[in-house]
């Protein structure tokens, strides 16, 4: 299998298959492909992991494609404007991701809910009790809301962030709230009660417009139902 991400803003990823490779994605993921291609489309592991991907943000059944013949490619774009990141993981190696993250694996690769352990972190944290938790081995395609910073956080090493911005993590990271500080803050600096807190060993992808934001922002500008 390769690949090849393209664009800057609204990006997509050519996944180029030979005979006998598949890739998978949640239903309706696909853009276009060529090729002898076969579509399967099931609820990968049964019933009840096709559940818990639903409570993890993604559809209830899954469509793999398969190339039958020669070469094939299908073309695959997130539902809204952001980033393409590809990794390649090791067997056994995870990522904790938010919710609608996943957007096409090889068939190696696992996707399964996550749950926050602690009952702060899940009812304040911006994205509930539930995440996505993708293990290898494989290639695994992600859909990041805007542009993503990746950060490298040393052994007890925090960052304080706004929970919508967390895109994923590695499993190795810590995940907690904390409380903003200072009536003043809380009334009046926007960031709410609480912030996400993350802390090291590992690595952090944030990203730079989460798409609550960016509906809270555009929902200013709709014409209500009095005004109209």
């Amino acid at each position: 299998m390769e690949y090849q991400i393209h664009g800057t803003v609204l990006q997509s990823v050519d996944v180029t298959l030979s005979a006998g490779e598949s890739v998978y994605t949640e239903s309706g993921g696909m853009a276009w492909m060529r090729g002898d291609i076969e579509m399967n489309t099931s609820t990968r592991g049964g019933l009840l992991a096709g559940l818990g991907r639903s409570l993890a943000g993604e559809s209830l059944f899954m469509t793999s494609y398969i190339c039958k013949s020669g070469t094939a490619m299908v073309t695959f774009t997130p539902a809204v404007p952001g980033s393409v990141m590809a990794f390649h993981l090791r067997a056994g190696e995870s990522l904790i991701c938010q919710k609608d993250a996943f957007m096409a694996a090889e068939e190696t690769v696992s996707i399964e809910m996550h749950f926050r352990k602690r009952l702060g972190s899940g009812l304040f944290g911006g994205e509930g009790f539930i995440l996505q938790k993708i293990t290898g081995p494989g290639v695994v395609f992600l859909e990041i809301d805007g542009d993503v910073r990746e950060y490298n956080l040393n052994s007890g090493e925090t960052m304080r962030i706004d929970p919508g911005h967390i895109a994923l993590y590695e499993p190795t990271v810590d995940y907690d709230i904390s409380a903003v500080r200072g009536i003043k803050n809380v009334l009046f600096a926007g960031e709410g009660l609480f912030l996400a807190t993350l802390t090291g060993p590992g690595k952090i992808w944030l990203q730079s417009m989460p798409i609550p934001n960016l509906a809270a922002k555009i929902r200013k500008y709709m014409p209500s139902s009095k005004s109209s």
